[in-house]
């Protein structure tokens, strides 16, 4: 088990941005890393040999995020909430990491995990639908609507990274 927890301490940071990327909020954040957690420990000796323990734990909070919805289908729509930790609190992209929080929020559950995974995990549309369990055309059909949605409802975003000035 020492391979695994070597594994924890070099991933857990890059797995808890994933997870508060899909939940919007810390605290979920915190219980879907722990359950991912507890899952790929569970298999870890077969998760290890197949040389993929990364992949393996997306699918898997993934899949685990999935099923959160899918209970709280009828909710108020999420806000995102306390900053999580492994963003930071200052530094001169806070502007735009708060205009990046207010327009995922803006986003579905869906919506949210598929571009964090195209866009902030920088998986293919191929490896994205793995991890979904769902068709490329799905993945390329999300990524559009949420894109115009982005458009839409949160122009500020890309004005903000237009006008971020060059260096």
């Amino acid at each position: 088990m020492e391979d695994f927890e070597a594994w924890v301490h070099a991933r857990s940071g890059a797995l808890a941005r994933s997870a508060y990327l899909l939940t919007g909020d810390v605290h979920l954040a915190e219980d879907l890393l722990q359950d991912t957690l507890v899952r790929v420990a569970d298999r870890w000796r077969r998760v290890s040999r197949s040389g993929e323990p990364d992949a393996y734990a997306r699918r898997v909070m993934h899949n685990l995020a999935i099923d959160a919805w899918r209970r709280r289908r009828v909710r108020p729509r999420e806000v995102m909430g306390d900053r999580h930790p492994e963003l930071g609190q200052h530094g001169p992209d806070v502007e735009r990491r708060i205009v990046l929080r207010e327009a995922l929020a803006r986003l579905t559950p869906k919506q949210r995990a598929v571009v964090s995974l195209r866009f902030y995990e920088d998986l293919t549309e191929v490896q994205a639908a793995a991890v979904l369990g769902c068709s490329p055309n799905t993945v390329k059909s999300q990524t559009r609507q949420a894109l115009e949605r982005l458009r839409i409802l949160a122009p500020d975003l890309l004005a903000s990274l237009v006008e971020e000035p060059s260096r």
